[in-house]
């Protein structure tokens, strides 16, 4: 029986099997498969690291075009190897036949002669299974990143059963690239290295948490090379190179070492020698538990404040104080979210609530009623379709055309509407005292909610459990929240942070509200872009005051947040400078 191909490995060069289709069919089918190219600088470079020995045997599972490979042998004659013995240390596994030929031609012109059977044609799950494990020195490459959904069977099986069976608990929202990182470093020797370009994800994504500690459990050091540059053109896709050292038998009491490097641009890291800029870095013992790895970029003296600040009683976490929920999920905004001049038009009032749709209509600290009726005067679609089940019933003639002609474009057969009778009745549809962004900036700002408005998915509701909403709300302007929201949040390659609800319910603020800047005064100051002034005095009133805090403690902090906010903009100035250039 012929196998499903799988998606294309972001590695070594884009390849396409598959033409995208249907509602996928106008994204751009690299980011659908990963398949992004990885420049032969970055496979050189680490295989530099990677390599040490003349002796060692070098696995990359999954190869593609060869890329990756052809680095490898270029390096084994760096260090003095035969060509006739180069072939004999390297083992790759590609499941496309096509790039699983095109990587055996790549390596002839480095070897000099047909590759034989370097290359291996198969389900890289499939081949581990069956191999002796652990059998290499070196592990290299750059895995497919695909989506759980998107990873067919029985691969897909293979994978996870993989997973399993080392102690790990994959769910769907697991990432295909994770278990190629498992059954990497399972594929290593004592002292064995592993170098591989990965989604930026490892940091920071929940279901990576696992990962995080099976390798601080399985290595003696572990460097992240990061760079303000995307390492891919074209894609959005933040990611970094993981360097991990000295690979030992598993234990919970290995003590791991994690270090961050950083470089403005690809050639600044490519061109140094890796062990010179590795050398450079602080590393940091790492603790085991579920915390992120962003907070490995700061220094260790940052990171143990940190920590010290979370473990005080003084300090708590937001959930004690609010809970966090998403914003309504219409399933088709196009029919839902409606604008004044529709609403009247089509003759829909009194069928619409207020709404919040985007994060840019939220300018203070606080919107009210006169905020909202601004936006709607101006045009903004702020306006949603609200027919509850017991409405439906009894349908004015409004309300069945404009239905009826939802139906003609299809909107019914979506899937969010489909899965819900009748499928134009929006669920989950309440007012919160106050909205959270969800894709932040520079600061994770919460608004009072005046309004009587609901919010979209694009923006969090927030919802107080027992003190008043603009005494909390007031509470999270300072630079203890703004510093933890950095460490707790995951950030992209456009330098947006996105803070999921149980990421924000995590977020640090003051255990007892004992007073801030007026809410109705911060409003004022941060539309008139003033934000520094409000955080400045809640130092003094929060921070200082009632917290107990320092001067030095508090610029500590200060100084967390701006670099972490800063160290993600720089990505997005970063683009943006490129983009200028190029159009030039």
């Amino acid at each position: 029986m012929k196998k499903k191909k799988l998606a294309a490995s972001p590695g070594n060069r884009a390849r396409g099997d598959v033409a995208p289709s249907g509602r996928f069919a106008s994204l751009d089918p690299n980011k659908l498969r990963g398949g992004y190219y990885t420049s032969s600088e970055v496979a050189d470079w680490l295989s530099a690291w990677a390599i040490r020995k003349r002796s060692d045997i070098v696995l990359e599972p999954s190869c593609g075009d060869g890329a990756f490979l052809v680095a490898a042998a270029k390096r084994f004659s760096e260090i003095g190897a035969k060509k006739s013995d180069i072939a004999s240390r390297l083992k790759g596994v590609e499941i496309l036949a096509a790039a699983a030929e095109q990587a055996s031609a790549s390596l002839v012109g480095v070897l000099g002669k047909p590759a034989g059977d370097i290359v291996i044609n198969s389900d890289f799950f499939e081949w581990w299974r069956a191999s002796v494990q652990p059998s290499c020195d070196v592990v290299i490459g750059n895995p497919p990143f695909i989506r759980y959904q998107s990873f067919p069977e029985p691969h897909r099986s293979h994978a996870m059963e993989m997973m399993q069976d080392q102690g790990l608990t994959p769910n769907r929202l697991t990432n295909i690239w994770v278990p190629f990182v498992v059954a990497a470093a399972c594929s290593l020797r004592a002292g064995g290295r592993m170098a591989f370009v990965l989604p930026a994800e490892l940091l920071q994504v929940s279901y990576a948490a696992q990962l995080r500690s099976f390798l601080t459990d399985r290595f003696r050091r572990i460097d992240i090379v990061a760079c303000n540059e995307l390492f891919f053109e074209n894609a959005e896709q933040e990611v970094v190179l993981l360097l991990a050292d000295d690979a030992v038998q598993v234990s919970k009491t290995n003590i791991c070492r994690v270090a961050m490097t950083e470089a403005d641009t690809v050639a600044e890291i490519t061109k140094q020698n890796p062990t010179i800029l590795l050398e450079a870095a602080q590393p940091k013992v790492v603790a085991h538990d579920n915390e992120k790895w962003l907070k490995y970029f700061l220094t260790p003296r940052e990171i143990t404040f940190m920590r010290e600040l979370r473990e005080t009683d003084k300090i708590s976490a937001m959930a004690k104080h609010a809970s966090i929920d998403v914003g309504i999920v219409t399933g088709k905004n196009e029919f839902f979210v409606l604008s004044e001049e529709q609403v009247t038009t089509l003759g829909l009032e009194g069928h619409t609530i207020p709404l919040v749709s985007r994060s840019v209509q939220l300018k203070g600290s606080r919107l009210g009623k006169s905020d909202w009726k601004s936006l709607s005067a101006a045009g903004d679609r702020v306006h949603l379709l609200n027919i509850t089940t017991k409405q439906a019933i009894q349908l004015n003639a409004a309300l069945r055309n404009y239905i009826s002609e939802g139906e003609k474009k299809d909107f019914h057969k979506g899937y969010k509407c489909s899965i819900r009778t009748p499928w134009y009745s929006v669920p989950s549809v309440w007012k919160p005292d106050g909205f959270m962004f969800r894709q932040i900036y520079d600061f994770p700002r919460i608004v009072l909610n005046n309004s009587d408005a609901t919010s979209t998915d694009t923006i969090h509701r927030f919802t107080c459990k027992a003190d008043k909403p603009e005494r909390v709300i007031a509470n999270t302007y300072t630079w203890l929240t703004a510093a933890s929201a950095e460490i707790e949040g995951r950030s992209y390659g456009g330098g947006v942070l996105e803070l999921e609800p149980t990421e924000a319910e995590r977020l640090m603020m003051p255990a007892q509200l004992n007073g801030a800047m007026p809410l109705i005064e911060a409003d004022r100051l941060i539309r008139a872009g003033q934000l520094d002034a409000v955080l400045e005095e809640n130092a003094r009133i929060v921070l200082r005051h009632h917290l107990g805090l320092s001067s030095a403690d508090c610029t500590t902090l200060r100084n967390i947040w701006i670099k972490m906010r800063d160290r993600r903009m720089a990505r997005r100035r970063g683009a943006r400078a490129k983009a200028s250039q190029e159009t030039a």
